[in-house]
């Protein structure tokens, strides 16, 4: 069983059971912020999705309006023309065979790993080590892509990745407590229409079933739809 601080404790007590609008949901998240460093803010959006069905898995990523707070480090693999696009592009690292060994050796250090198509070869065997950190790339994702340079320029933007979990929520960071109240809400709000566009055409019923905001050290406060 997780043990909360007294401080959480409190917090939980303040939001209690009800759902608020979105932008007073900010206005109390914001009042969180007490602690030393500046606490990112989640969304979390549950789905009425059968996560075990293939046909109802959502996923994807979209650069949010006013980014996510902090720079993104990217890793390219890349060979020719596309080497110097990645680097001027902003990519932290760019390599072939000797990035996939440096990976392989357990360096996870990065956010986000590109790949140009050409290079699939070299990434594919790195899958057990990527594909449990969700940084494998995949055509789905738009990581595998000829246009590197892009892709980079998007994530060095503050780029944000999702894929639904076992339990059919969607988790994402859509910024920092410090960011203005109408920065928050314009990022949530992108982010919640993203996925609602996302609604797998097998799902029945309710799809958007529940919403909620929280900061890193502060519980959670459910948003009215």
């Amino acid at each position: 069983m997780v043990k909360r601080s007294k401080r959480y404790k409190d917090l939980a007590k303040e939001v209690g059971d009800e759902t608020v609008e979105l932008q007073k949901a900010v206005s109390l998240l914001k009042k969180f912020g007490t602690t030393k460093f500046d606490q990112s803010v989640e969304v979390a959006v549950r789905l009425g999705v059968d996560p075990k069905q293939a046909d109802q898995i959502v996923r994807g990523s979209i650069v949010l309006p006013h980014g996510i707070g902090r720079t993104l480090r990217v890793v390219v693999f890349a060979k020719g023309g596309m080497v110097a696009a990645a680097e001027e592009a902003g990519a932290d690292e760019v390599g072939q065979e000797d990035l996939a060994a440096k990976i392989k050796g357990g360096w996870t250090d990065f956010d986000a790993c590109i790949a140009a198509p050409d290079m699939m070869g070299v990434v594919g065997p790195l899958g057990k080590v990527l594909g449990p950190r969700g940084l494998m790339p995949s055509p789905r994702a738009g990581t595998v892509t000829a246009d590197v340079a892009k892709v980079v320029k998007e994530y060095k933007a503050g780029k944000v990745e999702f894929r639904n979990d076992s339990a059919g929520i969607v988790h994402a960071v859509v910024g920092k407590l410090s960011f203005d109240e109408s920065k928050i809400c314009e990022n949530v709000e992108a982010f919640v229409n993203f996925v609602n566009g996302l609604k797998p055409a097998a799902v029945k019923g309710t799809y958007l079933k529940g919403l909620a905001i929280s900061a890193t050290m502060s519980p959670g406060i459910r948003i009215s739809a």
